[in-house]
């Protein structure tokens, strides 16, 4: 499998206190990987490096078939290289309806004057409809997003995302605070996407985790405490010592 995105020897300290600490990690191109570890593992503080906001102090992370060094480009520049990250809380223009969010997220070469007089084409409007498919709100195209339920919004946004055509997608806590069905098909939809991109999941749910089927890479005071499929690193006596035990 190519590697995608691959993070070296990586190091990052906020006053004093070291957030990741010489952190190995990489992932294949269409590979769905869960990142989970106890509060203050280093989770966000990883995901804030791989998408620019945070520099680390030293490493490197190297990024596509051309290898590219990642700490050299903008969050803009990284943005639109391919990684799309999705917080925690949903983020969606709520007056706006699902079909208009899709369609502002759709990726489409245009500059502000192009956008200004821009019109769906049939081609738009068909990956649009596989898109709301997928994320299973094709029967809510019509609804504001704003009245829609939290899982709801949280496929929105994942759909958003999605629309941009990303090669690497970061979740941040999908299941949380989402109803059984709604965490059953988030993992569906997570699953569905990996086949073509590469996927990590930050999350704490370990039934979710488990549903996911993937390999878990655990944190801990910033760096890999194990790596495995779920039942290999919930069987580590290291990782029942500082995170599941608790």
């Amino acid at each position: 499998m190519t590697t995608l995105l691959e993070v070296a020897s990586v190091s990052v300290s906020f006053d004093g206190f070291k957030a990741i600490n010489n952190l190995s990690f990489e992932i294949g191109e269409a590979e769905l990987r869960a990142i989970i570890g106890p509060n203050g593992a280093g989770k966000t503080t990883f995901m804030d490096i791989v998408t620019g906001k945070t520099r680390p102090d030293e490493g490197s992370i190297t990024w596509g078939e051309r290898i590219t060094p990642l700490l050299r480009m903008s969050e803009a520049q990284i943005a639109r290289a391919g990684i799309g990250r999705k917080f925690q809380r949903p983020t969606v223009f709520e007056d706006q309806s699902v079909f208009d969010n899709l369609m502002i997220a759709l990726k489409n070469a245009r500059s502000p004057l192009a956008t200004l007089f821009y019109h769906a084409t049939k081609d738009d409007k068909a990956k649009l409809a596989a898109l709301a498919d997928e994320i299973n709100l094709s029967d809510q195209l019509r609804r504001k997003a704003g009245e829609l339920s939290h899982g709801q919004k949280q496929w929105l946004e994942i759909g958003m995302l999605l629309a941009q055509d990303p090669q690497l997608l970061l979740v941040d806590e999908p299941a949380a605070g989402m109803t059984v069905a709604e965490r059953e098909h988030t993992t569906d939809i997570l699953k569905e996407a990996a086949k073509t991109r590469a996927v990590i999941v930050v999350e704490h749910d370990m039934e979710f985790v488990r549903r996911l089927d993937c390999k878990v890479t655990v944190l801990h005071e910033g760096s890999v405490l194990a790596e495995g499929t779920i039942d290999h690193v919930t069987q580590d006596q290291r990782v029942v010592d500082v995170y599941l035990g608790r």
